[in-house]
């Protein structure tokens, strides 16, 4: 990672990711002391996803017009006053108010994979956009135990050092990253509406010889993987009878695992392997180890299948994203990017309430189910993407940029 440019993308998405695990342990006591029940600190926190799929296309399509630089600008600003609304709250309202912004905010992350598909090769992006999963992995690591400890100090102040660490943030793009957009191309698109997620996009989308194929495996994954992770804490707890420590060791552990897969074999694989191959691999391995996963019998085993289950889960999520990029137009990277952010926010909405309805039928349930909706997404990816490789781009009054 010697360009300057990827290492201030890197520190962007990573703050992002800090910023949210920071938020995780202390969600539920910031809602108690405004008087919220469970079920409400619960919707409270759909709210982040939920502005993600609102705002994410929106911010993705107006670095395209605009630049990607001022919609860093804009959003990281966003972040940082969302956060200090937190620090200071004295109500619920304030409360719902600061994860509303900071998941309009969040959406940041879709430009800055637009800015990462402007300064790379086809033949590198794969490797750059491990970055990105790099950052969500060691956010998760650093969010949390940073939260833990810094609470003890009081309650404030770990939005307050989340706060901190955006402005940083802000100056780093301020002074040293350069806009990435040329005049040019932000010209040749400047009367493009921007505009929101919505069904009818979507499933226009899906109907793209090239980008449909790709995005249905993202709905598919997105919504299986996100089982797995609302679900995790309340099935150890109820199926191996963990601890909330134990648990957060084991979601470390997790995290460490993706952090070097993402730097380490991302980059060697892409190179390795086409993009279709590397996500139908991945998906069939991912497939396995989710229906192994609510399978496992005890921690030991539950540990020796973590590397597994993230290689399957880190490679599809990152491949399919960088391919994403290489379906579309130039011009249409931002809206296709902000798409998938979209369409990943969406199926972590309702994820933990799926997991929590399949664990009432058996602890084995949610992990055997998504592996099997998962495994159901390997024939046809298989089928769209191998089978039939290298479909044309869509001309541009039917394709991508009359949907985006």
């Amino acid at each position: 990672m010697t360009d300057r440019r990827l290492i201030i993308i890197f520190c962007i998405v990573l703050v992002d990711m800090v910023s949210f695990g920071l938020l995780i342990p202390l969600m539920p006591s910031y809602a108690a002391r405004f008087g919220a029940s469970p079920f409400v600190a619960g919707l409270i926190l759909s709210v982040y996803p939920l502005m993600q799929v609102i705002a994410a296309p929106i911010l993705g399509r107006m670095s395209d017009v605009f630049g990607r630089k001022p919609i860093l600008l804009l959003s990281i600003g966003g972040t940082v006053a969302a956060l200090l609304v937190l620090g200071f709250a004295n109500a619920l309202w304030m409360l719902v108010a600061s994860r509303m912004l900071d998941g309009i905010t969040g959406g940041n992350i879709s430009v800055a994979q637009a800015y990462i598909s402007d300064i790379t090769s086809i033949e590198d992006r794969g490797k750059a956009f491990g970055l990105i999963g790099a950052a969500f992995g060691l956010g998760f690591i650093i969010g949390p135990v940073t939260g833990g400890l810094l609470i003890g100090y009081g309650a404030q102040i770990p939005p307050f050092f989340a706060a901190g660490l955006a402005a940083t943030n802000l100056l780093l793009v301020t002074f040293l990253l350069r806009e990435s957009l040329s005049a040019k191309r932000r010209a040749e698109i400047a009367a493009t509406p921007a505009h929101g997620f919505n069904l009818h996009e979507l499933a226009s989308t899906l109907k793209l010889p090239r980008v449909g194929p790709l995005m249905s495996v993202r709905v598919v994954i997105g919504l299986t993987f996100s089982v797995f992770e609302g679900g995790f804490g309340l099935w150890a707890l109820n199926g191996l009878g963990l601890v909330p420590r134990d648990i957060g060791f084991v979601l470390a552990y997790v995290g460490v695992i993706s952090v070097v897969i993402q730097l380490g074999l991302i980059g060697p694989l892409t190179k390795r392997f086409k993009d279709p191959q590397l996500i139908v691999g991945a998906t069939a391995l991912a497939a396995v180890s989710l229906a192994a996963w609510g399978l496992s019998p005890n921690i030991w085993t539950l540990l020796a299948l973590m590397p597994f289950l993230s290689l399957g889960m880190a490679v599809s999520n990152t491949v399919v994203g960088s391919a994403l990029t290489k379906a579309v137009h130039p011009d249409e990277v931002g809206g296709i990017i902000g798409l998938s952010t979209s369409v990943g926010a969406l199926t972590r909405i309702p994820a933990s309430a799926i997991a929590g309805a399949l664990l009432s039928v058996g602890v084995w349930a949610p992990g055997v189910l998504a592996g099997l909706v998962t495994a159901a997404a390997v024939p046809f990816a298989y089928a769209r993407l191998i089978k039939r490789p290298d479909a044309p781009l869509p001309p541009r009054e039917t394709g991508a940029a009359g949907v985006l």
